[in-house]
């Protein structure tokens, strides 16, 4: 299945590098950006590991891989583009 813009969708982690997390949903890879994961903004969350689930949201489906987020902001910006408002 591929991801499409603005689709929420729970991702697995399969790598971690320092610019950011491969994660794999729905049969296809992403990436989610180190300032796109919620730890980067907050010292309690603990940083992103191999096979932590994340809720996301696609943010870019035109990229190889697609980029997507772990924001609550973005996700609650993309729900608002979904809906049309």
């Amino acid at each position: 299945m591929n991801l499409t813009n603005h689709q929420e969708t729970i991702v697995t982690v399969t790598a971690v590098a320092s610019v950011g997390s491969q994660v794999h949903a729905d049969g296809t890879s992403g990436f989610i950006d180190q300032t796109k994961h919620p730890s980067w903004w907050s010292p309690v969350v603990p940083p992103p590991r191999v096979g932590d689930r994340l809720h996301a949201v696609v943010l870019d489906d035109s990229r190889t891989p697609p980029r997507l987020s772990a924001l609550r902001e973005d996700i609650e910006i993309e729900r608002v583009l979904r809906s049309g408002g």
